[in-house]
């Protein structure tokens, strides 16, 4: 799990903030100076975060749980359904469906519509309808898959969210933290870092430095599912190991009853 150098941290814009007439007092913490009247952030405080955030969601990874990946800025879209994808998990880069957490089943009702659509159409169920209908289906379906088709494999709510810009996803950090899911977060000196569990103060607007941090994280969690595949290889083992115990036990037993009757 590499942690993204100063260096690396400073060529990709991570440090530049918004206007000093923008900021959230909140964040001042991580500001390390102001230049122009813009703030400048603290990029040895971003790496520490950066660090913190992927030791924590590798943990989850390892674990077996999902996390949602969410950003429906232009500047995030392609970095996260790219990166999001490569780890299995499942991500937002439409817009945020209201009540996507706080009214899970609804949502999920949703999504099976998508395979319920999808059965039709191999059944031969689709080919016996009018012209009509089915333009209204496929309309329907590419609607539904635009939206959420990206979540269609989140079967149960997501142990923990990751959010770009938690200005702009605050409906879904809102809903995240009413139902108490962690929140990972790339936090501007424009936002309010007291929403977000795991704050990276960076710049979240910039591509190269969304795109940096995401490559630590997804990075990160990628060696957790690495691990948690190895674990699970060793366990028949394990097992058969452990099966074998009380057979010898049961052997043992009954040699001594025969010695006893002896």
């Amino acid at each position: 799990m590499a942690t993204p150098t100063f260096d690396q941290l400073l060529e990709a814009g991570c440090h530049f903030g918004h206007l000093k007439r923008k900021w959230n007092p909140a964040m001042a913490p991580y500001i390390f100076m102001e230049r122009n009247g813009i703030h400048i952030i603290d990029l040895y405080k971003t790496a520490a975060k950066i660090e913190d955030a992927a030791a924590a969601l590798k943990q989850i990874a390892k674990s077996g749980r999902k996390v949602l990946f969410v950003a429906t800025k232009k500047q995030a879209k392609e970095a996260i359904a790219e990166k999001a994808a490569a780890i299995g998990m499942p991500y937002v880069i439409e817009r945020w469906p209201g009540g996507m957490l706080t009214n899970f089943p609804t949502i999920r009702k949703a999504v099976k519509k998508m395979t319920t659509i999808d059965k039709m159409t191999k059944d031969g169920t689709f080919d016996n309808l009018s012209k009509r209908e089915k333009l209204q289906i496929t309309r329907q379906r590419a609607k539904l898959e635009k939206n959420l088709g990206s979540i269609a494999d989140l079967s149960r709510l997501p142990s923990a969210l990751f959010v770009v810009d938690v200005m702009k996803e605050h409906i879904a950090v809102a809903e995240a933290n009413r139902l108490g899911i962690p929140v990972f977060g790339i936090v501007d000196t424009n936002s309010d870092p007291d929403s977000v569990d795991f704050v990276i103060p960076a710049n979240d607007d910039a591509s190269k430095s969304i795109e940096l941090i995401l490559d630590a994280v997804t990075s990160a969690m990628a060696e957790g599912l690495e691990e948690r595949k190895v674990e699970k290889a060793d366990q028949p083992e394990e097992k058969e190991e452990g099966a074998g115990a009380p057979a010898a036990g049961k052997r043992r037993r009954v040699r001594r009853q025969e010695n006893e009757e002896k």
